[in-house]
Parts: structure tokens; C-alpha cells; sequence
């Protein structure tokens, strides 16, 4: 007898999943409000991050509304077909935490490798990214030639075709989304507070604290992402 193969389902989707088989049976009607992320995280034993990262999974496939600030609502009608699997089945936590450890790597790396004509277009783009105030398409442009940068000085070229990887799953459409609703206000300003301190540590070549600004940053960016609202 051939046995099905088991699959490891990770949990922002077993919690989507379960939500959709709730809102199925009723539990849950077209239109209605949703209990909120910290009351779904208690009654299913996980954490509000997971409980978000699922909701934005969600929304994506049409079962729900984020409407930020006000809650979550069952999408009304809902969704007839049933969701076709996104083709970015990975954590945004993951990512997130990826590009944490990684990136403090390659900012320790630019500080001791980066050449002296790397340094001055770091510096040069940094003045460029304190112009951006709001989190759109120019600011995310400059952002990503930043951290590719940094990479670049590592004097690595593996690790800076990984850091292309790491971005690219970066503009997935649900990391996307996620930043939608929750990277408004002052986001871009925030993360250019960071990107100064990186870009000053590792301009003066100080490579422990090039490492450090760059953990503190991408911490930031998770505790924006998931910790805020």
C-alpha cells in the first residue's frame, strides 16, 4: 500500500487554514468583525505575529478585510474558488529574522573590506535616503541599493547574490502587504535614523558596531511590522 506523503504545513498557514474552516461553518459570518489578533493569538495558543502573518494571508486570497486601526472583517461575499497556494510559502518572521542575522554579517564584513570609493557612495546615498519621508516607491528604491551596497563591500560576491535573494523575497506580494498596513507614519524616517548610524559605523570602519546598528535595524523593522497596533 502507497502512503500519502505528510507535509509540514508552517503555522501563519495552519492558522489560516483554520480560520477558513471556521468562517465555512458559520462561526464566523460574511461581514462580521473578527476577535482581535491578541484574543486569537490567547484562544489559539500562538503569538499575535503569527496570528497577523496569517491574516495577511487571508486577505490576499479574499477571506478577509485588514482595515487598520479598526479590526478585521469577513469578507462579504466570500471568496468562491477555493485559494490557489501562494507562491511565497515562507515566513515573513523568518525573513525577517534571515536578514537580521545576515545582514549584521555583511555590515561587519563592509566596514573592514568596503574601499574607500565604496564608502563615499555610502555616504552619498545615505544623504539621498534622508530625503524620503513617506515609505514608497523612490524610498524602497534607495533602500534596497543601501543594503545591496553593504553587501557589495563585503568584497563577497555569494553574499551579495544572496542579499539580491533576500530582497527579492522582501517584495513578495504578503510582505508587501504587511507593510501596507502597518509601515505608515514616520516608518521611513525611522528606518533612516538607522540607516545613518549603519552608514556612520561602517564609513569609520568600526565593525562591531556596524554589526550592532545593523541587528538593531532590522529589529526595528520587526517590531514595526509585528509588535505595532
Amino acid at each position: 500500500m502507497e502512503l500519502p506523503t505528510l507535509k509540514v504545513e508552517r503555522l501563519y498557514r495552519q492558522i489560516s487554514n483554520l480560520l477558513i474552516n471556521c468562517i465555512r461553518q458559520g462561526q464566523f459570518s460574511p461581514g462580521a468583525m473578527l476577535p482581535a489578533e491578541r484574543e486569537l493569538a490567547k484562544q489559539l495558543g500562538v503569538s499575535r505575529s503569527s496570528i497577523r502573518e496569517a491574516l495577511i494571508a487571508l486577505e490576499i486570497t479574499g477571506w478577509v478585510e485588514i482595515r487598520t486601526g479598526n479590526g478585521v472583517f469577513i469578507a462579504s461575499p466570500l471568496p468562491t474558488a477555493v485559494p490557489a497556494r501562494a507562491e511565497d510559502e515562507f515566513s515573513l518572521q523568518d525573513l525577517i529574522k534571515a536578514r537580521q542575522s545576515f545582514e549584521a554579517m555583511t555590515a561587519e564584513l563592509a566596514a573592514r573590506n568596503g574601499s574607500d570609493h565604496q564608502r563615499a557612495e555610502l555616504r552619498e546615498l545615505t544623504q539621498d535616503l534622508i530625503q524620503h519621508q513617506l515609505n514608497d516607491e523612490a524610498f524602497l528604491r534607495d533602500d534596497k541599493r543601501f543594503h545591496l551596497l553593504i553587501s557589495e563591500m563585503s568584497g563577497n560576491d555569494v553574499l551579495r547574490d544572496m542579499m539580491e535573494y533576500l530582497w527579492d523575497k522582501r517584495n513578495s506580494s504578503r510582505f508587501m502587504r504587511l507593510e501596507t498596513h502597518y509601515a505608515e507614519g514616520d516608518f521611513a524616517a525611522e528606518m533612516n535614523r538607522d540607516h545613518q548610524q549603519i552608514a556612520q559605523a561602517i564609513i569609520g570602519r568600526d565593525a562591531p558596531r556596524a554589526r550592532s546598528c545593523m541587528e538593531q535595524h532590522l529589529q526595528h523593522v520587526y517590531d514595526r511590522l509585528f509588535s505595532a497596533g
